[in-house]
């Protein structure tokens, strides 16, 4: 793949379909350090959710203050 003039790139028909991109799909381009990463809106919200995954922070804390509690309920 190349880059064409005014800075045009062509997705192969295979990823495109493999992708199900059509004329007009939103994608995300994206600079990292290990490089430029173009992904589909839908790519980029799973990867964010995968990596926000995890406990909440709401939870969490709500855990803290339910052992504040009891150990304030004890004294």
């Amino acid at each position: 793949m190349s880059m064409g003039d005014r800075g045009r790139v062509v997705i192969p028909a295979e990823l495109r379909e493999r992708m199900d991109l059509r004329p007009g799909s939103p994608l995300v381009l994206v600079e990292t350090p290990d490089g430029v990463i173009l992904a589909s809106r839908s790519q980029v919200r799973e990867l964010v959710q995968r990596r926000l995954k995890g406990p909440s922070l709401v939870e969490e804390l709500l855990a803290e203050r339910r052992a504040q509690a009891l150990i304030e309920d004890e004294e």
